[in-house]
């Protein structure tokens, strides 16, 4: 019967314990992060490479090509743009919209390369990487 009651002190005593703290830990984490104007958004808590992106999205340009392109006919004077930060890239064509098979071909910085299956113009112009 005295181990019994032991064991109940034991257990109001551990758990009184437990739940003293961190009721109050909990308290102050919530003040703590409500006077400082609440919870921060993505923007105020970005940093680095994460935040360039962000700051240069907001202006509207295009940091890593990840937003689609307009599209050009691919004639000699008006060929389609291809980026890189190389001097040479290469390329694939489908030549027809049907078409299951891609024409590989290298294009180099300063000239108007050709498919040579197709002969649609491809112009590689210089990339700077925003990092």
């Amino acid at each position: 019967m005295a181990s019994w009651r032991m064991c109940q002190l034991m257990l109001r005593a551990a758990s009184r314990s437990a739940s003293v703290p961190r009721t109050v830990y909990l308290s102050r984490a919530c003040t703590r992060a409500m006077s400082a104007g609440g919870i921060p958004s993505d923007e105020e808590q970005a940093t680095g490479l994460e935040r360039k992106i962000m700051q240069s999205l907001k202006k509207g340009e295009d940091p890593y090509n990840i937003l689609p392109k307009e599209s050009a006919p691919g004639t000699k004077e008006n060929p389609h743009v291809v980026p890189s930060v190389n001097k040479q890239r290469i390329v694939g064509c489908i030549c027809e919209e049907d078409n299951s098979a891609i024409i590989w071909f290298w294009i180099h910085e300063g000239e108007v390369n050709r498919c040579p299956q197709c002969g649609s113009h491809y112009k590689l112009v210089p990339y700077e990487l925003p990092h």
